[in-house]
Order: structure tokens, then C-alpha cells, then sequence
């Protein structure tokens, strides 16, 4: 990608030593609730670091982000207690717009702060409120754009874009402001491979800048690894529990966060199994091409050549289920623009099908089609044999559960209970049987405590599995998720794909929108491969990671384990493996207090 020179920082910011934030003692309590979540938080962020802050879902991470730039409490209802202080400025003391010239905010949601007609004009909106000269603003918004990949579309509404490339617009808008500090939230949540390729060029050359600094909540520690120089991680209770250089974090403490359930690169959860058939790793790899490089150092151990217990390749449906869903030359638009071409394709019953692509591929588009969520034409879609444009809403709802990619988009009560109970009424239910079936739920999915909190004050994690919750509770034979662990904690998220592998194994046809390849690699059957709105590949999950010409014209990337363990000359027998569970050795934590069955789940 060519390079293009970021905006100067702006000239408000106090160019002197001392830190650009400085937490003491940062509680946040919501509006409603008792409990602070983060409940003490202190740390300072210098210039030229990159700071990224882990822990478990609802640990308050996303909240920590909101005060950077004043938001809590300036515009959350939410108290906070302690202080944050912004290169010099008290946020409780200074409005948001002022915070503005210093923190540039890029939020989990993207389209939670897009708000004009063109890319142009979102990237311009920031400057100008900043008065700088016509001159000034222009060029800030070309290099950012051209920064994020998205210059030449300039003059496109930001609706047009996929959820990735809105993401990648926010990033411009904030980088577009020259702030020192960049905060981000789960930057790279909704972005393809390029994306988060594009996403992280762009941010290595802010933390190559020594007088800026950037404060990152970040999943996909395989793409964050590389950039980061620092960790700072929440306990459940939302207290700071570890704070120190990335590597004496990562590999230093990596078995107790394992057992803490955050987020850990792929290798390394990798090593932490394979020391328990006797492979040494000293230090813990953080990247593929680490831990390749630390087996070929040494020779297989007397015990574990075999692969795990877990290892076998989730197999086909049998032949004889049938369809869950048929597809037969459906075309569909957006305006005037077609995102699907003709696309025909079989979800067996019973199955458990990942649809992947890159962003803008049509995956969305294709599983809400088959959802009903979007109307399609009439005889292109059937479900269980019935032709979907032809059910009513209700009958849809009960033959396929969709859940949303952005969680708030299937909320409708003011409570965490009343979402379950509101699904569960329509299927006649009593009202003890509600009361019984919707507590249960929320307890397999930790929600309990939460029962009474209206759902948009959850956290991201939280949020998603309410989302899931209330997909489930009519019994829908086909379960459909968009992004499922979209801001979920290595915990949460294994507690959920451990449900959807639990319902899968009662009937339910489950289907997944990814772009997480290790997680089609670890549960799917089946991978629905899809490229400009046409379907490039429709096979085993085991026939598409053996073809890697075809990963990569969908634009996507082999399962980071695979690419580890790829060619491995010395251990050849690890080479088969695409899931850490095919590994030999000990389980990783995190998994302890996983049910196995969906007790009080409705079927």
C-alpha cells in the first residue's frame, strides 16, 4: 500500500514530557446499577507506546474506553469516581469537543459515529469543527483515507461500505483529528484479512510516531501482537491484575491468563498444550512463525506424537437428512448495486456450515436472505421445504433464529428478563414456565446477575450473548449468527461455540458468518466460500484448508495454527492439525466450568 504522511498532531496538544493519560483510581458505576465495572483502575499511557487492555467480558473495558474522551461522564449516564487526566486536561472538568484535539476515539460500533452523506465529508466533519484552514482539512482527509484503503471511494455514501470498511472509515476520521492519543475498540472485529492488514499498516505507522500513543481493546491478538508494547489486563472484578511489557505479559503470564479466559495468540495457546505432551517452549511463542521455528528446534518428545483426543475433523451430515435450506438462482440488490449473482446452494439439515468471505463477499446478505430477515424474490428461498417469502413473520422466527451481527439490533425490552421471556410467551408457554426456561437461560449464559439491567447498558460480550439467547428460545430448527464472537472473552466465546456444538449435536442446523478461520477450523463441517455475491466453493472444511490458492482468492488467510504448523519438517505428524484441540497434550483453561448440555434451553 503507499504510504501517505498522517496529519501533524494537533497543535493543542502540550508537546512536553509526561504521560498523555493518566488513570488513578477509575471506577465507573452506570446509571442503575451498584457495582463499578472497571471498579479501580490506574495506570498512565506515555508517548509512544501501545497499550492494549485485556479481560474478561464485563470486566468494563469498552466503559474505560468511554472516559478517555470525556463521554462518561459528560454524555453516559454513568458516575465516575477517581480520575482521568488527558494531556493535562481532567475530562470531568472539560467538555467533549475539547478532549477532541487530544483523544481521537474509534468505537466498537462504527456506525455509532457516522453521520454524513459521503466518506469525504465524514473524514472533513472532524477538522472542520477544529476550524483549521480549507487547505488543512482536505489534506488530512486524502492521507487518512488513502491511509485505510478507501480514497478512491470518496465520493460513495458510507452505507455503501460493509461493516469492515465502515470500521476502516472510523479509523480515518480519527486519524484525520491528529490527536496523540488514538483510543480504539475492537478495531478489527468486522474486518476481512486485507482489512485488518490495512487497519494495522495504518496504526504501525501512528505508533511509529514517539509523541503519539495508542490505547487498544483488541480480540485478535494474531494481529495484535506485533504492534503492541504493552499489556494492561482487567480482572472479572474489573481491578488491574497485570500491567507490564507485552512479552513479560503474554509469555510470562500466559498460563493465568489462559485460566482467566482472555484472548491469547493462537500459538501461544497452542504451546501451552503441547507442553503437556512433553514439547518445551522457553520463551512461549507469540506468532506462527515462532512457534514453527521453536519445534524444528527440537525433536519430539518420547510421549504425545499422536494428535489429541479432540482431533477428529468434524464429519458430513448424513446424505440422507436433506436440505435445511435451499437457495436456487437468487439475485439481490442494494439500491441499484447487486451484492448476490445467481447463487444457488444446500444447507443440509442437521449440519453446521461457516459462510466466509471478505468484507463486501455477500456473506450477510446470503445467510439473512435465508433467514427471511431480507425479502427475496419468491420461489429462490426455502426453508424446511416451505418458500420463505411466503411464511409470516412469526412462522419464519420459529423455523430459523437469526442473530444480528451489532447485538442492539434485536433488542426490544427494557430488561435482560424480558428479552427471553418476551420470546418465550409467543410460543404459549405459561408464565411459570417462562419464569423457569428464561431464568435457566440466563444462567448457562452468565447473565443471571444481569436480569433486571435494561440490554444496552450489557457489555459488548454480554450484549451478544443475549442476542443469542433470544434467538433460541423458539426452538427454531436453524440457528443463523452473524459474527458470533464478535466482543467475546476466550471464555464466553468457547462457552458459546461449546453451545452451538451442543445444539448442533441435538439436530439444530447451525450456520456461522465469520471471518474467523480458526474458529471454522475448530467447529465447522462444512465452509460456504463466497467472493462478489458468488459462491466460489460449497465443500468439506477439510477440502477447502487443502486448497490454500482458494483461501486466497476469497481473500482470506489459512487458520493461523495451520499456518504454523505448515511444512513443520521435524514433527510431521502436527501438520494435520487445524485446531489447537487436535494438538496432544493438556487443555488449555478457560474451560473448566463449561456445561456440556443446554440444560433449559427450549428445543
Amino acid at each position: 500500500m503507499t504510504a501517505h504522511p498522517l496529519p501533524a498532531p494537533g497543535s493543542g496538544s502540550p508537546s512536553g514530557p509526561g504521560p498523555l493519560a493518566r488513570l488513578r483510581d477509575v471506577a465507573i458505576t452506570h446509571e442503575g446499577e451498584d457495582a463499578a465495572t472497571p471498579a479501580r483502575v490506574s495506570f498512565d499511557v506515555a508517548p509512544g507506546e501501545v497499550v492494549l487492555v485485556l479481560g474478561p467480558s464485563g470486566s468494563g473495558k469498552s466503559t474505560l474506553a468511554l472516559a478517555f474522551n470525556g463521554l462518561i461522564p459528560h454524555a453516559v449516564p454513568a458516575t465516575l469516581d477517581g480520575s482521568v487526566v488527558i494531556a493535562g486536561l481532567d475530562t470531568a472538568a472539560s467538555s467533549v469537543a475539547r478532549l477532541s484535539r487530544h483523544v481521537g476515539m474509534v468505537f466498537q460500533d462504527p456506525d455509532a459515529q457516522l453521520v454524513t452523506g459521503t466518506l469525504l465529508d465524514e473524514v472533513a466533519f472532524g477538522p472542520e469543527n477544529l476550524r483549521l484552514p480549507v487547505g488543512d482539512v482536505l489534506a488530512r482527509a486524502e492521507a487518512s483515507l488513502r491511509r485505510v484503503g478507501l480514497w478512491e471511494r470518496r465520493s460513495e455514501n458510507p452505507d455503501r461500505l460493509s461493516g469492515g470498511g465502515r470500521q476502516r472509515l472510523a479509523i480515518a476520521c480519527a486519524l484525520a483529528m491528529g490527536s496523540r492519543l488514538m483510543v480504539l475498540d475492537e478495531p478489527t472485529a468486522n474486518l476481512d484479512p486485507r482489512g485488518i492488514d490495512e487497519v494495522y499498516e495504518a496504526l504501525a505507522e501512528v505508533a511509529g510516531d514517539p509523541e503519539r500513543a495508542i490505547v487498544l481493546i483488541e480480540h485478535n491478538l494474531d494481529a495484535a501482537v506485533a504492534l503492541v508494547t504493552r499489556v494492561v489486563v482487567l480482572g472479572a472484578d474489573g481491578v488491574v491484575l497485570v500491567d507490564g511489557p507485552t512479552d513479560a505479559v503474554l509469555r510470562g503470564d500466559a498460563e493465568r491468563l489462559a485460566t482467566l479466559g482472555v484472548w491469547l495468540p493462537t500459538s501461544t495457546l497452542a504451546a501451552l498444550r503441547l507442553r503437556g505432551a512433553g514439547y518445551a517452549f522457553d520463551p512461549l511463542p507469540l506468532t506462527p512463525d515462532e512457534l514453527r521455528a521453536a519445534l524444528e528446534a527440537q525433536p519430539a518428545p518420547d510421549a504425545g506424537s499422536a494428535l489429541g483426543a479432540d482431533s477428529s475433523t468434524p464429519g458430513p451430515s448424513p446424505e440422507s437428512a436433506g436440505a435445511a435450506i435451499e437457495v436456487r438462482d437468487l439475485t439481490l440488490r442494494r439500491g441499484k448495486r447487486p451484492v448476490l449473482h445467481d447463487v444457488t446452494v444446500d444447507i443440509p439439515r442437521g449440519s453446521f456450515v461457516a459462510v466466509v468471505g471478505a468484507n463486501g463477499a455477500g456473506k450477510t446478505t446470503l445467510v439473512q436472505a435465508m433467514a427471511g430477515v431480507l425479502p427475496s424474490p419468491k420461489g429462490t428461498v426455502r426453508v424446511g421445504g416451505h418458500d420463505i417469502a411466503r411464511l409470516d413473520e412469526r412462522t419464519r422466527a420459529e423455523r430459523v433464529g437469526f442473530v444480528f451481527q451489532n447485538p442492539e439490533h434485536q433488542f426490544i425490552t427494557a430488561s435482560v428478563f424480558e428479552e427471553i421471556a418476551h420470546g418465550l410467551r409467543r410460543t404459549a408457554a405459561s408464565e411459570e414456565e417462562v419464569r423457569e426456561r428464561a431464568t435457566a437461560l440466563l444462567e448457562r449464559f452468565g447473565l443471571a446477575e444481569r436480569a433486571h439491567v435494561h440490554p444496552f447498558l450489557l457489555s459488548g460480550g454480554q450484549k451478544r450473548r443475549l442476542s443469542v439467547g433470544t434467538a433460541l428460545v423458539a426452538g427454531a430448527g436453524v440457528l443463523a449468527l452473524d459474527e458470533p464472537t464478535f466482543g467475546q472473552d476466550r471464555a464466553r466465546a468457547e462457552e458459546l461455540l461449546s453451545l452451538l456444538r451442543d445444539l448442533h449435536d441435538d439436530g439444530t442446523t447451525i450456520i456461522v458468518v465469520t471471518h474467523d478461520m480458526q474458529l471454522v477450523a475448530d467447529h465447522a463441517e462444512r465452509v460456504v466460500v463466497m467472493a462478489d455475491g458468488r459462491i466460489l466453493a460449497d465443500a468439506p472444511t477439510a477440502e477447502v484448508f487443502a486448497d490454500p490458492d482458494l483461501i486466497g482468492r476469497a481473500g482470506l488467510r489459512m487458520p493461523p495454527l495451520a499456518r504454523a504448523l505448515h511444512g513443520v519438517a521435524r514433527h510431521p505428524h502436527l501438520a494435520e492439525a487445524t485446531r489447537v484441540s487436535d494438538l496432544p497434550g493438556t487443555p488449555v483453561g478457560a474451560r473448566a466450568g463449561v456445561r456440556s448440555r443446554t440444560d433449559g434451553i427450549p428445543s
